[in-house]
């Protein structure tokens, strides 16, 4: 068995071509930048690309694989040198049934299938060339449609505000959306982690997914996991979240939801915090606010004793350290090859050498959730206070 790093919700900001994909996606986020960044820079193993359902990024993955020789995996996914490619979609679902919209993320084992769905899903959308398009038809059709071709389907961070399962998307239950038992995972979002997730009872029974829903290269491998398998394969992913035969999530590492950008209800103005009342903002006099993940997963509540869970880690990504510019990350990356080695292996006194001792010791604060936090809400990442 192998520890590998996954990330499994990174979206095609542009085509090769340049045509948009994600439209609020950066334009360097084509597939051969994020392939570069997750071996190069980031040290990630698995990727889920969540918009292979466009036509284009298919045609362009075939030809890249094609030019480099890269090769399709019998137990699914494509390897491209160190990296392993999962094809993924996201969708997001508005039916009746729902309050909605819902994103949800779609995973399936090959470049076949993904072209199967892609076809079912055109006939649903209005353009199968963008990314997160609303689809026409209920949860359950979409969850069907997946079974059928062997794929895993998963709400998308899950608690948010908005187009979540929990934010907007059902009153009490998932059972109003969705069927239960063909659910695979639940992806907890920036604003959440673990244990704020077990709170829903309904939820013990599903692992549990952090992933940087990446919309930059940047932003790649904010969150994501360890998970242990034989190979960096489709097959073994769908096995570990399962936990057959010591196939397993080993650990999530993310932000502590008070970095999230919903976490603490907020004015929708100023992003003051607000005590979700009617009253209005105290610091700008607005009269309407966001609702924070906190305060909502107290909402939805219930009784129930939460599985024993792979640890959550809290992690401050790079860009999050004060101090730490882009100069600074050029330096590390430089000396110790990726972001993983610098947040998992580095010592004190080897990151000392580079970036000197003050930073060296908010990196390592950073590693153990030291650091104290400003609460994020209302749409406003939270913030490192120094003290």
């Amino acid at each position: 068995m192998n520890d590998y790093y996954v990330d499994l919700h990174i979206h095609i900001g542009r085509t090769a071509s340049g045509k948009p994909v994600k439209v609020t996606g950066a334009k360097t986020l084509t597939l051969a930048n994020i392939l570069h960044e997750a071996e190069r820079v980031k040290g990630l193993h698995i990727v889920g690309i969540v918009d292979s359902h466009v036509p284009e990024v298919l045609d362009e993955l075939e030809r890249e694989m094609e030019a480099n020789g890269w090769s399709e995996q019998k137990e699914g996914g494509v390897q491209a040198g160190n990296v392993t490619l999962l094809l993924g979609s996201e969708i997001e679902i508005y039916d009746n049934h729902c309050h909605g919209p819902i994103h949800v993320l779609v995973f399936l084992p090959t470049i076949a299938a993904m072209r199967l769905f892609s076809e079912w899903l055109e006939k649903r959308i209005k353009n199968i060339s963008l990314s997160s398009q609303r689809m026409y038809g209920t949860g359950r059709k979409l969850q069907e449609i997946v079974k059928q071709l062997e794929g895993l389907f998963i709400p998308a961070h899950a608690f948010t505000p908005f187009k979540s399962l929990y934010g907007r998307g059902v009153k009490q239950s998932l059972t109003e959306v969705f069927e239960p038992d063909w659910m695979d995972a639940v992806e907890l979002g920036l604003s959440a982690d673990s244990e704020m997730a077990d709170q829903i009872a309904e939820l013990h029974r599903y692992p549990y997914l952090s992933n940087s829903d990446a919309h930059s290269l940047r932003k790649m491998a904010r969150e994501y996991q360890i998970v242990r398998m034989h190979h960096p394969m489709f097959a073994e992913l769908k096995k570990a979240l399962r936990k057959e035969d010591g196939r397993a999530i080993v650990a999530n590492y993310g932000l502590n939801p008070k970095l999230g950008k919903y976490y603490q209800t907020a004015c929708e103005r100023c992003f003051a915090p607000m005590n979700g009342s009617n009253e209005r903002c105290p610091s700008c006099g607005h009269d309407r606010c966001v609702k924070g993940v906190f305060d909502r997963l107290h909402e939805l509540k219930t009784d129930g004793v939460p599985p024993k869970r792979p640890p959550y880690i809290y992690q401050v990504p790079l860009e999050f350290i004060p101090g730490l510019g882009e100069k600074t990350y050029n330096m590390l990356l430089q000396h110790f090859g990726t972001e993983m080695y610098v947040l998992h292996q580095a010592t004190k006194e080897q990151l000392a050498d580079v970036v000197g001792e003050k930073l060296a010791e908010r990196i390592v604060l950073a590693r153990s959730g030291q650091l104290a936090i400003t609460a994020g809400g209302g749409g406003k990442y939270g913030k490192i206070a120094l003290t």
